[in-house]
């Protein structure tokens, strides 16, 4: 089959499915976004990869980042790339479409070029856009925001009822899909989103980038990954202040845009000397990063509820590392990190409790080495790419 992913975002766990497809005999073109201020996976072609596999940078507006957060000019930097992300579907013409983490009028134009080209559309749903559009339009204006928030539900709703099938990353999306949207119940296959564990070895502490960075000897608090509205820096700042008179103790972030850039301002204005903030690394780089963490920490909004899984948790967990969390505990994220004993959990608004879960895993060595034993556990055991893989085929023949 022709098959062509679209990951708007270029994260690592689906180009890793891409390689996997392409291995299978599949020709397969992995589309992403080219001026995205995130995370990238290996997203060259690699000396490895089978002669089916393609990767192809959909172009963008370069000054994206510098837009993110103005919704007019944001809107029409997205629609702009929607159309050249259909012209790829129209000139490609694959059998399959799989689009992932794109917004919601950028989908409408890939679903449609689809529909034109005859081509199966297959919605990954990781995120529900038009939810997240509507709070948030709603709280800047008032009045005409219900009207915005109304649009993108409507839009969103139309691509996942007209779909030929949706993948979703948890059973906690299924019920909206069918109450909220109007979904077919049969339509949705649910696959958990994984991290692409042969990429992401468990390493020592003492490795090179630590060693460059300085960081071998210290005891680190890592946060590494998207730093935006949906995430609270002020709980990683307070990290930072608790520990300032424990000369071991570092608070790194590994990010950019908006979150890190007020992080910068306030470690000037506080004299935080223990907080290091760094510009994202190359992926091939990742798992010397993750092991200079001691503890790996993510943060992610109470209103995000079940509606958005940090993808981070599922590359932290194969780095053999005990994970704190600030998240909602309806969040599979989480649910996940409490089920298996791999961290600890608190809810996003509690920051005394996050503060003390910090302290605990500072003072209790002999718990956050069970705590990483039990983290890269669970992902040997579940991101098995060739089961995904399979699981995505059986999808493809159902539809096909």
């Amino acid at each position: 089959m022709k098959i062509l992913v679209h990951d708007y975002a270029g994260h690592p766990f689906q180009v890793q499915l891409s390689r996997s497809l392409a291995a299978r005999g599949h020709q397969i073109k992995h589309a992403y976004a080219g001026a995205l201020q995130t995370p990238r996976g290996e997203l060259t072609r690699r000396a490895d990869d089978p002669e089916t596999f393609d990767s192809v940078e959909v172009e963008m507006d370069p000054d994206y980042a510098k837009h993110k957060y103005s919704f007019v000019r944001r809107r029409k930097m997205e629609i702009e790339y929607g159309r050249t992300a259909a012209r790829l579907v129209q000139s490609w013409q694959p059998d399959i479409v799989i689009s992932s983490n794109t917004p919601t009028e950028p989908q409408a134009c890939i679903q449609k070029a689809c529909v034109e080209c005859g081509s199966k559309f297959v919605f990954w749903c990781q995120d529900f856009y038009s939810i997240a559009v509507d709070k948030l339009v709603r709280k800047k204006i008032p009045v005409v925001g219900g009207l915005v928030g109304n649009y993108y539900r409507r839009l969103e709703r139309k691509q996942l009822t007209q779909a030929d099938h949706i993948v979703s990353i948890t059973e906690d999306f299924k019920p909206i899909m069918v109450d909220e949207f109007g979904v077919s119940a049969d339509k949705i296959t649910v696959v958990p989103n994984w991290a692409p564990l042969e990429s992401l070895p468990a390493l020592s502490k003492d490795n090179a980038w630590a060693v460059e960075q300085g960081l071998q000897d210290s005891y680190v608090f890592l946060y590494t990954g998207t730093l935006g509205m949906k995430h609270n820096p002020d709980l990683l700042l307070s990290v930072a202040e608790q520990f300032r008179e424990e000369a071991q103790v570092k608070v790194v972030v590994v990010s950019e845009g908006i979150g890190a850039d007020w992080l910068q301002e306030q470690k000037a204005e506080k004299g935080l000397g223990n907080l290091i903030l760094l510009p994202y690394q190359p992926f091939e780089r990742l798992p010397e990063v993750l092991a200079t963490g001691d503890v790996l920490t993510g943060v992610l909004e109470e209103d995000a509820g079940v509606f958005s899984v940090p993808s981070k948790v599922l590359t932290y967990l194969c780095a053999g590392r005990p994970v704190l969390l600030a998240v909602p505990q309806v969040n599979l994220a989480a649910r996940i990190i409490n089920e298996e004993k791999a961290g600890l959990t608190v809810a996003p608004s509690d920051q005394s409790g996050f503060l003390e879960a910090a302290k605990k895993c500072y003072h209790s060595p002999g718990l956050t080495s069970e705590m990483a034993s039990n983290a890269r556990r669970y992902a040997e055991r579940v991101f098995d790419i060739e089961t995904i893989t399979d699981r995505f085929e059986e999808v493809f023949t159902r539809i096909g």
